[in-house]
C-alpha cells in the first residue's frame, strides 16, 4: 500500500513566520516532479505541532487538489491526547487520504493497554493506520511484545514508519513483519539496511531536497542495481547528515532557502541554525552533485 519515496513535507513560511503559500506550491510540484510515490503532509518536518487548526485545514485545501491523481497522501494526525488525535483524524477524512501518520502518545507514555486502545478508537474511523515509533522524540519505546498484541488487535495498521536507531529491534520487526505490512524507514541515513531488510519504503524530510537522488537510490535497487544504489547513497550520505546537523527540520529549511524555496524560517520552539552549520552545509550544497536537488 504505501511502498516506495515518500516526502515528509515542510511547510515554507515566509520571515513573519506566516505560511508561504508561492513557496510551498514550488515545492510540492518539484517533488512530483522529481517522481516520489507519496506525500506525507502535515507530519513532524511540517511543524504540525506549531501549526493552528485553520492553518492544517489551509495546508490540506491547498496541497491536496495538487497531489490527488499523481502520488499517495498521508495525512499526520497523531497527539498525545486521543480526543485531539481522533479531532485531527476526521478532520483529514474530508479529504480522502491514503492513510493517515499516527505517533505513538508522547510524553505521556501509555501503558500498553492504553496505547492499544488509542489505535482502536483511531482504527475505527476507517482509514489505514501508518504507526510511527520514534523513541528519541517521544520517549517510549515499545517492545517487540507491545507491537504484536498492537498489531493482531488493531488490524488496520497497515503500515510502521520506523525511527528508532536500536537496529537488533529494526530486525526483529522486519523479519517478523514486512512480509505482512509495510515496514518503512524512518531514518534517512540507515536507509540501504532498511531496503536489505524487505522495507518497503522510506519517509523522508531529506527528500525535501534530495528527492531525485532518493528516488534513483530506490529504483537502483528495486532493478537489482544494489551496488550502485548503495555507492549512489554514499554520496548523497554527506548531505543527508547534514540535514540533521540540529533538529528537524532546521537545516532542511535553511537547504530549500539555499537551493531557492521559501526561506529558513522556522516557528519557535525552533530557531535558526548555527554560522558553523551554516558554513558546513554551503561548502555540501557548493560541491554537490546537482542532479541530486528538487528543482
Amino acid at each position: 500500500m504505501f511502498r516506495g519515496i515518500y516526502t515528509a513535507l515542510a511547510t515554507p513560511m515566509k520571515p513573519n513566520g506566516s505560511v508561504d503559500y508561492d513557496a510551498l506550491e514550488r515545492l510540492l510540484r518539484a517533488q512530483l516532479s522529481a517522481g516520489v510515490d507519496g506525500i506525507v503532509l502535515l507530519g513532524t518536518t511540517a511543524e504540525a505541532a506549531t501549526l493552528s487548526a485553520g492553518e492544517k485545514t489551509e495546508i490540506l485545501q491547498f496541497c491536496v487538489p495538487l497531489i490527488k491523481g499523481r502520488a499517495k497522501i498521508i495525512i499526520g494526525t497523531g497527539t498525545n491526547a486521543t480526543s485531539s488525535t481522533l479531532e485531527n483524524t476526521r478532520a483529514a477524512l474530508a479529504f480522502e487520504p491514503d492513510g493517515v501518520l499516527v505517533v505513538t502518545p508522547y510524553y505521556n507514555k501509555p501503558n500498553p493497554n492504553g496505547l492499544i486502545e488509542h489505535y482502536k478508537q483511531v482504527a475505527a474511523l476507517g482509514k489505514p493506520i501508518v504507526l510511527y515509533h520514534i523513541p528519541g522524540r517521544t520517549g517510549l519505546k515499545l517492545s517487540n511484545a507491545v507491537f504484536d498484541r498492537l498489531l493482531a488487535e488493531v488490524p488496520q495498521i497497515a503500515g510502521i514508519k520506523e525511527s528508532d536507531y536500536d537496529m537488533a529491534h529494526v530486525m526483529d520487526m522486519a523479519v517478523k513483519y514486512a512480509h505482512r505490512l509495510n515496514y518503512i524507514c524512518g531514518n534517512d541515513d540507515l536507509f540501504p539496511q532498511f531496503l536489505a531488510m524487505n522495507a518497503s519504503g522510506i519517509i523522508s524530510a531529506g527528500a525535501n531536497v534530495l528527492a531525485p537522488a532518493f528516488v534513483q537510490i530506490y529504483k537502483l535497487f528495486l532493478q537489482g542495481q544494489t551496488k550502485k544504489s548503495f555507492d549512489l547513497f554514499a554520496q548523497l550520505y554527506p548531505l543527508v547528515k547534514a540535514c540533521y546537523l540540529e533538529t528537524n527540520p532546521t537545516c532542511v529549511k535553511y537547504m530549500l532557502e539555499k537551493i531557492g524555496f521559501g526561506t529558513q524560517t522556522v516557528r519557535l520552539p525552533l530557531g535558526t541554525i548555527s554560522e558553523e552549520n551554516k558554513q558546513k552545509i554551503d561548502r555540501l550544497l557548493e560541491t554537490a552533485d546537482p542532479t541530486f536537488f528538487i528543482h
